[in-house]
Formats: C-alpha cells, sequence, structure tokens
C-alpha cells in the first residue's frame, strides 16, 4: 500500500497520515522534513528530489504533504492511495490559527517537519493564501488525472477527516 494525501497547510494531513500509518503499519514520510532546513528555509531542489524519488521507490508507504511541484505526479502515479485534503480555506485558517496557538502553548505534538520554531503566524497566513491560490488548482488537476485503478478519496470538510476509512466510507 501506499498513500499520497495532499491538500494545504493546516488541512489535517499530519494527523491523518499519523493515525493511517498506525492503523496500517506502514512508514511515514513528512514531506516537509525533506523539503525545509531547520531554518525554514528550502532544501536544495536535488537534494529534495533524491530523498523524495527514494521514497516513492519503496513498495509500503505514507508520504503527508505535497511537496514541490516537481515530482508530485511521479508520486501520485506511484501511490495506490491518494488523500486530497480539498477544504475550505476558511476552514484552513481555522485549523492554522488553532495549530500555532497551540504550538505557542507547547501543547503541539505534530510539529510540522519536526522543528521547534513555529513560522511567524503572518507568513504562514499568507503562505496558505499562496497555496489556495496558485497551486490548490494544480493539485486538483494532479488528483483528477490519477490512474482509474488508484483508489482517490477527496476530503472537502475538515469534519471529514477524524472517520475517514481508506475504502472511502466516513464513520
Amino acid at each position: 500500500m501506499r498513500i499520497a494525501i495532499l491538500g494545504n497547510a493546516g488541512s489535517g494531513k499530519s494527523t491523518l497520515a499519523k493515525r493511517l500509518a498506525e492503523a496500517h503499519g506502514l512508514p511515514l514520510h513528512e514531506v516537509d522534513r525533506l523539503q525545509w532546513n531547520a531554518d525554514w528555509t528550502l532544501v536544495a531542489a536535488a537534494t529534495y528530489r533524491a530523498a523524495h524519488d527514494a521514497v516513492i521507490a519503496g513498495e509500503r508507504w505514507i508520504m503527508d504533504g505535497p511537496g514541490r511541484l516537481d515530482g508530485l505526479a511521479e508520486r501520485l502515479d506511484r501511490a495506490t492511495h491518494v488523500i486530497f485534503c480539498d477544504i475550505p480555506l476558511w476552514q484552513n485558517y481555522w485549523l492554522m490559527a488553532e495549530r500555532q496557538a497551540a504550538w505557542s502553548r507547547g501543547e503541539l505534538e505534530l510539529r510540522p517537519g519536526g522543528h521547534d520554531t513555529p513560522p511567524s503566524t503572518r507568513d504562514l497566513f499568507e503562505f496558505v493564501w499562496t497555496i489556495d491560490r496558485d497551486y490548490m488548482p494544480k493539485w486538483r488537476a494532479l488528483v483528477d488525472a490519477c490512474a482509474e485503478d488508484t483508489t482517490v478519496l477527496r476530503v472537502t470538510d475538515v469534519a471529514e477527516l477524524a472517520e475517514l476509512r481508506l475504502d472511502g466510507s466516513r464513520g
């Protein structure tokens, strides 16, 4: 089983990925760890691509996060399951605000990329807006183009995340 989970920042990908990895005994690979340095600067493109390609060559994995556009189509082609967290922008902002607050209180268990220091809330909200405007349409097109034998699950409301099953059922 190879599961690709993508969506905007704050769309619930990491929580879902962790739950599914535990439920199915799959190794979890957080794209943020492949993509970002400790100071929130991007790793070199070649370094990212080498790490990304090594993961997707495997037979069992969950990859949490879209990462760079370069390589995403190949990841979706290798995936047996694609879960696209395509929730409304306002829900992304709500979740991001909750995450930033929990992080500032030291209560955030799943820190993006394993980072100790959160990005600024202003920068993060601008990033979410840019993703929604510039990347979500591209990701939607890639997800729509997935092979017929790929199970594609589209999450359109954050309430669907907690009970999502790989067969597409909720609850």
